[in-house]
């Protein structure tokens, strides 16, 4: 027996939930989790169903393939054991990477990360303590598009399915954003205000911030204005810091990243046009 999830996007109508769950049984499968969410938005349908079934993969696509080309759906079948295929690329920060690492090795996230790519060698003994591939490469401007060609390159040869901005301080062409569309996940330091550029956790102190959050986001040629995919804030005062608004904000960016990886490689994200669905 084994336990299969399958997810599915379509236009919104009657019928869909009774459609897709009769196809189910009649693949013998079990349900054992069922999330739906109907978007007024953009009269989109999203629905994730978790099954556990004796059958192979091809016989469960052999009954559920009609019902989903007749609803003109979006649709996948994987197996919830299956690591997702991970690509990370980094600078010199540690946090987020270390997290991510540490969650991977302990089983708490379910991903097998081909290779951590950088633009420094700052990380490359936390990447060899944990045993993943490292390489460094100097991104100046005249050797971006070589790095981006080599990134490219890494998600071809690897078959990669989600590409990690591990506090990657580099922005990515137009182009290779448009590569990555809705496989690609950056995490940012939110603040009320927002403080952009060197030093933003002293700029936080200086304007005395009463919150300090992280948000994770999908990678879009707008910087930063990606669809949220989590976010996450904890309350402050002026007793803090310089250094302890960062501590803080690094451990809220950690956790917020790493959420945000676990919900897509359990195929709980779904794209509804600027916004994302998200079903825990």
């Amino acid at each position: 027996m084994n336990n299969w999830v399958l997810t599915m996007s379509c236009a919104d109508q009657p019928g869909i939930v009774h459609r897709v769950t009769g196809a189910v049984v009649q693949a013998a499968g079990n349900i054992t989790e069922l999330a739906q969410f109907s978007s007024v938005d953009s009269g989109r349908f999203f629905m994730r169903i978790q099954l556990d079934s004796a059958l192979e993969q091809d016989q469960i696509d052999g009954c559920v393939t009609h019902v989903m080309e007749e609803l003109e759906a979006n649709w996948q079948l994987d197996l919830a054991s299956r690591p997702t295929r991970v690509l990370i690329l980094v600078s010199k920060s540690a946090h987020c990477l270390n997290d991510l690492l540490f969650r991977q090795r302990s089983g708490q996230l379910n991903m097998d990360i081909g290779l951590i790519l950088a633009n420094h060698p700052d990380l490359a003994q936390l990447a060899d303590f944990y045993r993943v591939a490292f390489e460094e490469h100097v991104v100046l401007p005249g050797s971006k598009a070589a790095f981006e060609d080599r990134i490219r390159q890494v998600v071809d040869e690897q078959q990669i399915e989600l590409v990690v901005l591990a506090r990657y301080m580099q922005i990515l062409s137009p182009e290779l954003c448009r590569d990555l569309a809705g496989r690609a996940i950056n995490i940012h330091h939110s603040f009320l205000p927002g403080f952009k550029g060197a030093n933003p956790y002293r700029q936080a102190h200086t304007r005395g911030v009463k919150l300090i959050g992280a948000t994770a986001h999908f990678v879009t040629s707008d910087l930063d204005e990606g669809p949220i995919i989590e976010q996450n804030v904890t309350r402050v005062d002026h007793t803090r810091s310089p250094a302890e608004l960062m501590a803080i904000g690094q451990y809220e960016e950690s956790q917020t990243l790493s959420e945000a990886v676990k919900l897509y490689t359990e195929k709980r994200v779904f794209l509804d046009g600027s916004r994302t669905v998200i079903f825990r």
